[in-house]
């Protein structure tokens, strides 16, 4: 259940006129009166006899009873409370107690003895109903409404709970503001899926991701076609923006304008410039780590790159200061975003939902200290100056580690969110956590099935030893892992570990002291990817063999089972 408490108005006929019309696609049905302050109000709806003015008159009579300097100039309070899609159709007398739960609630109408404004409940629809109220209180004062949104809130809940409907995560008041049901409306005549308020936040955050300067991000903005505005000091210092799609203009065909901070509080400029205002000017730290068969700049650098920062980041969520992993968790959406950007089609759609869905995860009340997250940001850099990647190969196979990885960070926020009470972080964490399960299992079906057939046509001779490494390094899970379909994947990349020139039993060994493994689904299927990160191993079984190994950073890891013969799909984690 939703309430939502809307700016004070000023013409209580106006908004009457609306709620007992048909509304603007003649969505509104039966029109009529479910409760009101004195349960004897006119209801133009149901009652022949009954006038809009009625009604009107007698909302507005406290207010008219002020001599006219005294009246309050926006004195109309309104809100809806929607039920959620999934709950039954409520009866009239359970929205007459749900409306006179959110007014008492609200400070509209405290009861108990208290003096109240007068209000009245209109439903014109199954889901939902309105609430219309006068803010001056019948002995002439201002109602106290302070905060009357959270209150409202907070109210739903636990009436969700006392009618058996659905629990909807409470808010901090952090979350990107909703499109109205104009813009709603808007879009539809518009033929648009989405509202352009939807379609603005998205192209911004985008524009956002990896950039270190305001001219590098107002180049992004032009360049996705959107329209801008930028306001201006007299010093010449920029103090905030405004974007607009070209072709959603208002009545007087003009474009319609949102600042940043209406699309979402994180794309204020002030909160903008916070993220590149650690990075370091010198171009030389964000160079890419080299690797085999990739060079610099390559969509697989970056992806590489990509896994070791998610790996760095984890640990700081799980271990380190609040307000640096909260940077680290806000970098974390500019790398989804990224990734997403350059996807090869086959995952795009899933990345792509993984990083809206983690957009309300990426910030709460814990104020992030930029400057810690530069590694995310400079790979999150490096993923978008790569270009878009193959969904084959080695860019198909290192897509497929960074997903392994980002998977790991984004349930490490996930259970960061929930420690605080930050339900629908949590909640949309969790979200983005599925679609990127369902993104590691496409693109890491093809490197993971081509290892687990060279695995199974590794010669006798070769496949004793590499049991016998494995019974050597891990003696407490060789067992585990022998028994596991994705044994044969780690049996080639141990094969290819010691062509290399690494000892495989010391590589296991340091792999398994790095982050533990009991937990993991499919253990064998973790070291697979730890063991080819580390050693400096194709990502893709195809791709040559070198022996550059790569930093690693240490991580607990949560694994996945390998792939079934004879064209496996990877289990999910």
């Amino acid at each position: 259940m939703i309430p939502s408490v809307n700016d004070s108005g000023s013409r209580t006929i106006g908004l009457l006129a609306y709620l007992y019309g048909p509304g603007k696609h003649e969505e509104h049905t039966d029109p009529h009166l479910v409760a009101s302050f004195d349960s004897m109000s006119p209801d133009p709806g149901r009652d022949p006899n009954a006038t809009l003015k009625d009604l009107q008159q007698l909302l507005d009579q406290t207010v008219m009873a002020l001599a006219e300097h005294a009246r309050p100039a926006r004195h109309v309070w309104h809100t809806s409370v929607r039920a959620d899609p999934g709950d039954r159709i409520l009866s009239d007398e359970e929205w007459a107690g749900i409306a006179r739960r959110i007014v008492a609630a609200t400070g509209i109408d405290p009861g108990e003895g208290q003096p109240g404004c007068r209000w009245a409940a209109v439903r014109h629809a199954d889901d939902h109903i309105h609430i219309v109220a006068t803010l001056v209180t019948e002995d002439g004062h201002r109602p106290d409404d302070y905060r009357s949104g959270a209150r409202a809130q907070a109210e739903a809940r636990l009436i969700e709970k006392e009618l058996g409907l659905r629990q909807v995560a409470p808010g901090d008041g952090t979350a990107a503001q909703r499109p109205t049901s104009a813009e709603r409306h808007k879009a539809e005549r518009q033929g648009r899926e989405r509202t352009a308020r939807e379609e603005l936040r998205e192209t911004v955050r985008r524009a956002v991701t990896g950039a270190t300067s305001d001219e590098e991000f107002f180049d992004r903005l032009a360049a996705a076609g959107l329209l801008i505005r930028k306001r201006v000091a007299p010093s010449g210092d920029l103090l905030g923006y405004k974007v607009a799609l070209p072709d959603d203009l208002n009545k007087d065909g003009e474009p319609v304008f949102y600042p940043g901070a209406r699309l979402a509080p994180d794309l204020s400029l002030p909160r903008i410039q916070e993220r590149w205002s650690g990075e370091s000017q010198d171009n030389s730290a964000a160079r890419q780590e080299d690797a085999p068969r990739t060079g610099p700049g390559t969509p697989a650098s970056a992806r590489r790159r990509t896994a070791s920062a998610a790996w760095q980041a984890v640990l700081i969520v799980e271990h380190g200061d609040d307000a640096v992993a909260a940077a680290h968790i806000a970098a974390a959406g500019e790398v989804l975003d990224a990734l997403a950007k350059t996807s090869a089609l086959h995952t795009r759609r899933e990345l792509q939902d993984a990083a809206t869905a983690f957009e309300r995860a990426s910030r709460s009340h814990v104020r992030a200290e930029r400057g810690h997250d530069r590694a995310l940001r400079q790979a999150a850099r490096a993923l978008v100056h790569s270009g878009p990647a193959l969904g084959r190969g080695e860019d198909g196979a290192t897509t497929a580690m960074a997903i392994d990885m980002l998977f790991f960070l984004i349930t490490a926020t996930m259970h960061w969110h929930a420690k605080k009470g930050h339900a629908q972080q949590a909640a949309a964490a969790h979200q983005a956590a599925g679609h990127l399960r369902a993104a590691y299992e496409t693109a890491a079906a093809q490197p993971l099935g081509a290892l687990y057939q060279r695995g199974r046509r590794l010669g006798r001779a070769v496949a004793e030893r590499q049991t016998s490494v494995l019974r050597e390094a891990l003696p407490q899970l060789a067992e585990q892992i022998l028994a596991e379909p994705g044994w044969y994947a780690l049996a080639a990349t141990l094969a290819d570990v010691e062509a290399a020139g690494h000892d495989p039993a010391v590589l296991l060994s340091d792999a398994t002291a790095r982050r533990e493994l009991n937990t993991a689904e499919s253990v064998s299927d973790v070291l697979v990817w730890r063991l080819r990160r580390t050693a400096g191993l194709p990502a893709d079984n195809n791709d040559r063999v070198t022996s550059s190994p790569a930093s690693e950073p240490s991580a607990r890891e949560v694994g996945r089972r390998a792939p079934e013969q004879p064209g496996p799909r990877p289990r999910r984690p």
